[in-house]
C-alpha cells in the first residue's frame, strides 16, 4: 500500500528509543567502539550528541583516539590543522636512500585535514631532505626545518619549530608535534604548539583513516 506523503517521511525518522548513533557502514566496528568511549571519556563537559559525533569523526580523520583528540583540543584550545613530525618519530633510516616503514607511510597517508610537517636530519638541507621524504613516501610534505640541536636553549628551539610553521603557514597551536624522545616535550612551550604526543602511540592509536 502506497504510503502517504506524512507517512513516506517518516521512512527517513529514528524510531522510538533510536539514539542516533553511528549508521552500520564500513568501519562501524570503529566508530562504534569510538562512539562509546567519547561519551565515557568528556570529563567535566556536557556537548550536544551532534558535535560529539562531528569531534569523534574529525578524530578519526587525524588517525587519533577520541581521547587523546580530546585532550589535545581541550589544552590547545583549538583544532588540529598539522603534525609536525621529528625523524626519530618517523622511524626514517637515513642510508644511501631514506627509506620510511611501509606502516608510517599507510598511517600518514589516511590523514585527512592536517598538513604533515617534519624536521629535517642534523646536518641536511630542509629542502631537499622534504622533496626526497614526499619522493620516497609518496606524501604531500608541507614544509620542513632543521632539527633543533638537544642542548639548544629554548630561544633556538622556538625559532626552529615556528621556521617550519612559518614555510607551511599554519599556527603554532593547531600543530601537533610526534617526537620519539621525552626530551622532545620540553619543544612544545618555545615552539608555541598545541600539545606533544610519542611517535609510539600516535601510531598505535585507531585506525588509519579512510579517505
Amino acid at each position: 500500500m502506497p504510503l502517504s506523503p506524512a507517512g513516506a517521511s517518516l521512512r527517513g525518522m529514528a524510531g522510538i528509543g533510536h539514539n542516533k548513533g553511528p549508521s552500520i557502514e564500513p568501519g562501524a566496528s570503529w566508530r562504534r567502539y569510538a562512539w562509546g568511549r567519547a561519551r565515557a571519556s568528556l570529563i567535566g563537559a556536557r556537548l550536544p550528541i551532534e558535535i560529539l559525533r562531528l569531534r569523534v569523526a574529525r578524530a578519526e580523520a587525524l588517525g587519533l583516539a577520541y581521547p587523546t583528540y580530546a585532550r589535545v583540543l581541550m589544552g590547545s584550545g583549538r583544532d588540529i590543522v598539522g603534525f609536525l613530525f621529528t625523524c626519530d618519530a618517523l622511524g626514517l633510516r637515513l642510508q644511501r636512500r631514506l627509506e620510511i616503514p611501509e606502516a608510517v607511510r599507510d598511517k600518514l597517508a589516511g590523514v585527512v585535514g592536517a598538513d604533515l610537517l617534519a624536521f629535517a636530519p642534523e646536518g641536511e638541507d630542509p629542502g631537499l631532505f622534504r622533496q626526497e621524504l614526499t619522493e620516497v613516501s609518496g606524501l604531500a610534505i608541507s614544509a620542513s626545518g632543521p632539527t633543533p640541536q638537544a642542548e639548544a636553549p629554548p630561544r633556538r628551539i622556538g625559532a626552529a619549530v615556528r621556521t617550519v610553521l612559518a614555510e607551511a603557514g599554519l599556527p603554532g597551536k593547531g600543530v601537533v608535534l610526534i617526537g620519539a624522545r621525552t626530551a622532545e616535550e620540553a619543544w612544545v612551550t618555545p615552539g608555541r604548539l598545541g600539545s606533544f604526543l610519542a611517535a609510539r602511540d600516535y601510531f598505535s592509536s585507531s585506525e588509519p583513516a579512510r579517505s
